[in-house]
């Protein structure tokens, strides 16, 4: 990503930035959480922070705290509506605070899409049966995730029950924010999650019950990471997550294979609205001057030029910003691409750019808090419940054990989650 921002930037300052008189210069590069803290620093004027640039790349909890200290300027009054008509609705609309005003310009969004090494999940189809097709839901993936645990777990007869897991999803809030929406309702209610809510505890529990069997993975971090030794075969995850998957697979036994990569658009429950998370960052102005505020602009308008846009979502995993860039431009450039994942990855954003509804994920005070805490306190569950569920198999039938070990959980999750 740097180095095709760096390349882009290059670009702009030898043309259009040498003919307006203006020049980028990159003054800080972060990771998002980094990049909070820096610009939350500058925006309090605390001791030893950097200074505010005119451009910044901003998540929206970093825009809404700028907003609140009166610092970004309303891209509106930098853009007309002829200019602005031609950016997806939802997009422009995700960069609105404080009354609809536009304070932070979509440059490159980002959904969620399934990520499957085929090479491990053809052996097991072939085997087993199971389709492709299969995965577009997450009830089959559940039934996928049984037949894979017994079918892994059948080399090793010797070794009862050590089956391996088939799924993990990247975000556990996510999951559970855009299940509730397939089905028709919603995880919140007032700013909590809504755990009367039926809908709410079948999403809950299609994560927690393969968990505790092990047929779904319990991590704290990224998919790619239990990909790159084959201790998934699938997941969900960010669009912008494809550039993480390693080419390779490294077993236990040191032994590697070729993981060839397939993605599919995000799977739904059965008889659920095909909807998928928006997610992404944008880029907000500072204010400053008129002068600096329009040149700031300009910059933003030449970036997210359809060919120049693609251009770079080309090569990161992000996707463009405007309707012409998800037609016939993006379909040229599909076939220009090298990399092989980067082409399947436009291709599937293009489907489910026809296809699907994004939704917006909720931003208000505490909510990060809310999710860590949802999270966390699910994967505490799940493991515990899966440490009980294994110790009773030794005495019990799969079912029985599974019964014994999760009966009852959902209501002390509950009771666990909203202290």
């Amino acid at each position: 990503m740097k180095d095709t921002m760096d390349e882009m930037i290059e670009e702009f300052n030898g043309t259009v930035g040498l003919e307006k008189g203006v020049i980028i210069n990159v003054t800080s590069i972060s990771g998002s959480s980094t990049l909070h803290d820096k610009l939350t620093m500058a925006a309090n004027g605390d001791p030893g922070a950097p200074q505010l640039p005119d451009i910044t790349t901003a998540y929206p909890k970093t825009a809404v705290a700028l907003v609140e200290k009166g610092l970004l300027v309303n891209l509106e009054e930098q853009f007309s509506k002829k200019e602005l008509s031609k950016y997806i609705p939802r997009f422009i609309d995700e960069g609105r605070y404080a009354g609809g005003s536009l304070y932070v310009f979509p440059t490159a969004k980002s959904t969620e899409v399934l990520f499957i090494n085929s090479s491990i999940f053809d052996q097991f189809s072939e085997d087993a049966g199971v389709t492709y097709d299969d995965l577009s839901t997450f009830e089959g993936i559940r039934n996928a995730a049984a037949l894979y645990y017994e079918w892994t777990d059948q080399k090793t007869p010797d070794i009862p029950n050590d089956g391996k897991t088939f799924y993990v999803p990247d975000s556990l809030f996510n999951l559970s924010l855009i299940g509730c929406e397939q089905l028709g309702s919603r995880l919140l209610k007032d700013k909590v999650i809504d755990y009367d809510n039926p809908d709410v505890r079948k999403v809950w529990e299609s994560y927690y019950l393969p968990a505790v069997q092990g047929y779904t993975a319990i991590f704290d971090g990224y998919a790619s990471d239990l990909a790159k030794t084959g201790d998934i075969v699938c997941s969900t995850g960010s669009t912008a997550g494809v550039l993480f998957f390693s080419p390779t697979v490294t077993y236990a036994d040191n032994t590697t294979e070729e993981a060839r990569l397939t993605i599919l658009p995000y799977p739904i429950y059965e008889g659920g609205k095909k909807i998928a998370l928006q997610r992404g960052a944008g880029m907000c102005v500072i204010k400053s001057d008129t002068k600096r505020e329009k040149l700031a602009a300009l910059f933003l308008k030449w970036f997210t030029r359809p060919e120049n846009n693609l251009r770079f979502v080309s090569s990161t995993g992000y996707l463009p910003v405007t309707e012409e860039a998800f037609g016939d431009i993006m379909l040229q450039e599909i076939d220009t691409v090298s990399d092989d994942n980067i082409k399947k990855l436009l291709t599937v954003a293009r489907q489910m750019q026809t296809e699907y509804e994004f939704y917006i994920s909720p931003l208000f005070d505490g909510v990060d808090v809310l999710q860590s805490n949802y999270e966390e306190t699910l994967r505490s569950f799940a493991q515990s419940s899966k440490d009980s569920y294994q110790s009773l198999l030794q005495e019990e039938s799969p079912q029985m054990a599974l019964s014994d070990s999760t009966g009852g959980k959902y209501n002390e999750f509950r009771k666990v989650a909203i202290k």
